[in-house]
């Protein structure tokens, strides 16, 4: 998701040991050379051999957020949901220690400031993928399919800062994956923002002049490799950008502004970015290179048209859309070959200089609870949500009713400062609360952030604590959750303290025995 306001045009089109004499333990010992041998080619070969493309629907795992489940709990998620492919924006060892066994196919990211780092030097890259990769990938491991180097590195507004260093990392991570025999099996991709290319009609579509040479080199890698040109395509940003954006040309369900381009007409912005796309690949020679769909979603509150029937109608369009097989006029019958949902949870924590909006992608909430009816077509009916989510006690802190809130601005500033009040804003859910539901919103987010801390909910005696639960129509009063580590990590801090007792138990021990053996 992009990080920075990006100006959107208007209409812009914004994936032979021998031991012993004895002959027969060496021949026993041999037979288990031998086996052992037999069998770690086979996991070789099953690591090394080419996926078998499926599409499928996946979601982006972002955790920038105050209230982190444990990613156990978010594995399980996935799971009960029948959600068979993630995509992480980094290689957090928590989540991947989470996800191993679980069958589910993940895409693991390198963030861009590790990019001049990746492309310096392949000890760099060879290192890297030792602790993100090949750890990760054995039996009952973590099933990676992909690495994505960098994240929307090519965007306008980083004015190049990471382009010269994209091809390097590449290249680096190629010859790394390919000393561990992961390079056919684990694919390296790089998502790209739709502002990478550009065009008035779809058939028209092409790069922006300046990323020409890079792209040119890029594609010629992905199709050397095998690997999907990734793209991240959100007509939301088109809506919100633009006042003149026909509002239904956004969604699914029809528009009364379609776009014709020759013979073809466009009646969804999805479509029609999507050939683009297509166009701009073909203008280099690449116009049956497959394309995945990094990023597509809509955000449910922090603006107008951000909100739960919004999002629910675009994104259940979406996933009827793509798993129709219908495609795109210039790719009829031939979908994208995945579509990653943004995303899997709401991140209150992230930037909010895009807009509001960025916190509230998720199709649940920051504690695994479904937002809204949603069929991902996966098998199940509807979302299932977080299961042995463990909420801090059922408390809220508001204002207090009997005290003067005249002199509350320097409180509001110091809560909302650190705690996440996008929802109050213009276009958010609790944005007509009214000035002491303001208040009693924000000290609440504040106390919540702080774990319920109890001088968390004094601000001079403004804020009470209460067990009446506030929230108002759409506008939820959260309740924290308790603990946000993962269970790996529980477990092994665990195992350290029990090897440090014993350890001392054994040094006591052994400390008594000499001592009786001394006198």
């Amino acid at each position: 998701m992009i990080k920075e306001v990006v100006v959107l045009q208007k209409w812009s089109w914004a994936f032979t040991f021998t031991f012993s004499s004895d002959k027969m333990l060496q021949g026993r010992f041999r037979l288990r050379i031998l086996s052992a041998a037999l069998l770690s080619l086979l996991v070789i070969v099953g690591w090394s051999s080419a996926p078998v493309a499926e599409s499928a629907l996946g979601v982006n795992w972002g955790t920038v957020s105050f209230h982190k489940l444990k990613p156990s709990t978010v594995v399980d998620l996935l799971q009960d949901n029948k959600i068979s492919k993630v995509k992480l924006f980094d290689a957090d060892p928590d989540s991947l220690q989470a996800l191993m066994g679980s069958g589910i196919q993940v895409m693991i990211g390198v963030p861009n400031e590790m990019l001049a780092a990746l492309s310096s030097s392949t000890a760099a890259s060879d290192s890297w993928v030792r602790q993100n990769v090949s750890r990760y990938m054995r039996k009952n491991g973590v099933d990676i399919r992909y690495i994505a180097v960098g994240n929307e590195p090519f965007l306008s507004s980083y004015s190049g800062q990471f382009q010269s260093y994209v091809m390097p990392a590449l290249l680096n991570l190629q010859q790394s994956l390919a000393k561990v025999n992961l390079a056919s099996y684990v694919k390296l991709v790089v998502p790209c923002n739709a502002d990478a290319y550009e065009s008035s009609l779809p058939s028209q579509g092409a790069f922006r002049p300046e990323l020409t040479q890079i792209m040119t080199q890029l594609v010629s890698f992905l199709n050397s490799n095998g690997s999907p040109f990734v793209v991240n395509i959100y007509p939301f940003l088109s809506l919100y950008g633009s006042s003149d954006f026909p509002q239904d040309y956004a969604f699914f369900e029809g528009t009364s502004h379609p776009v014709t381009d020759g013979s073809n007409v466009y009646y969804n912005a999805f479509d029609g970015n999507f050939d683009t796309l297509v166009a701009a690949l073909s203008k280099l020679g690449y116009g049956q290179m497959p394309i995945a769909i990094g990023e597509i979603g809509w955000p449910t509150d922090g603006a107008i048209s951000g909100n739960l029937t919004a999002a629910r109608v675009f994104n259940q369009g979406l996933i009827k859309h793509v798993l129709s097989n219908k495609g795109t006029p210039l790719r009829p019958g031939v979908p994208p070959v995945d579509v990653y949902l943004f995303s899997l949870l709401d991140e209150g924590a992230k930037s909010t200089l895009p807009g509001n909006f960025e916190r509230h992608w998720g199709i649940f909430s920051f504690d695994g609870q479904a937002k809204y009816p949603l069929n991902l077509g996966l098998g199940g009916r509807g979302l299932k949500n977080a299961r042995k989510v463990e909420y801090l006690p059922s408390r809220w802190c508001v204002a207090n009713p009997s005290r003067d809130l005249s002199d509350v601005a320097n409180h509001m500033k110091l809560a909302c400062g650190v705690a996440d009040c996008t929802t109050l804003t213009y276009g958010g859910s609790c944005n007509g609360i009214g000035a002491k539901g303001n208040i009693s919103y924000a000290f609440n987010s504040y106390y919540q952030l702080q774990m319920q801390n109890e001088r968390s909910c004094d601000f001079d005696g403004l804020g009470m604590v209460t067990f009446l639960d506030p929230s108002i129509g759409d506008c939820r009063f959260l309740v924290g959750v308790t603990d946000t580590r993962s269970s790996s990590s529980s477990s092994s801090q665990v195992y350290r303290r029990w090897v440090i007792v014993w350890m001392l138990i054994a040094w006591r021990v052994w400390f008594l025995v000499m001592w009786k053996v001394v006198s």
